[in-house]
């Protein structure tokens, strides 16, 4: 079974639990709500925008989308695992979202709309080895003046590093390796966006980069 296949057969596993997962990793110290705000923030998004968000798993950051974009704009939410795209359908209805579209498709075969305002992902764009393609293809989709934030997990160069196996244990059962940790998409957004910041958190094991079209 290659590895997006071992990725799927994960999610699909833990989707209707995966909200709980994500609350469990504050034990490791992992404020992850504060950083997918963070990378919400940094989309710097008006009412009435369009928002593509790739990995958008059961729809953790929808409300927080919603928020700034208001029920003029709309979000296009892209995952490849059925499980998770139906606890992300379960949080629309109940919300009563009517500005939430889902499309389940390998983010690599993703053809992204024209003109939209905001492109994002948070701890999934590396599970796709084809990372520059699609980042490639954001920067081209965006309007000019509109931001692709990435926010994901990498290896730290830190004194942290001594955790690494840690991470690993408990990461292992959403189908995130070593070679998750090691792929480095923020290069993706320097290549593609000339203008382009990083930062990292969490001990260096994550970081979040925007890229902004020129």
């Amino acid at each position: 079974m290659d590895s997006q296949n071992l990725v799927i057969k994960a999610y699909r596993k833990y989707a209707e639990n995966y909200d709980l997962a994500v609350k469990f990793y504050r034990l490791l110290g992992l404020q992850i709500g504060k950083y997918r705000k963070r990378t919400i923030d940094l989309l710097e998004l008006s009412k009435g925008d369009t928002v593509v968000e790739l990995g958008c798993g059961t729809g953790l950051n929808f409300s927080l989308v919603l928020d700034k974009i208001g029920t003029q704009g709309r979000i296009i939410g892209v995952d490849i695992t059925d499980k998770m795209l139906d606890q992300a359908q379960n949080r629309i209805k109940e919300n009563g979202w009517e500005n939430v579209e889902l499309v389940q498709r390998d983010i690599a075969e993703y053809d992204f709309p024209d003109n939209v305002d905001g492109i994002f992902s948070t701890g999934a764009i590396q599970y796709c080895v084809e990372y520059d393609k699609v980042i490639k293809g954001g920067h081209d989709a965006l309007k000019k003046g509109k931001n692709f934030v990435i926010m994901d997990f990498k290896m730290s160069q830190g004194p942290a590093r001594i955790f690494t196996p840690l991470l690993l244990y408990f990461t292992s059962p959403f189908g995130a390796d070593i070679e998750y940790i090691k792929c480095s998409a923020w290069k993706s957004i320097e290549k593609h966006f000339e203008k382009n910041s990083y930062q990292e958190g969490w001990g260096g094991f994550l970081y979040i980069s925007v890229g902004k079209k020129s």
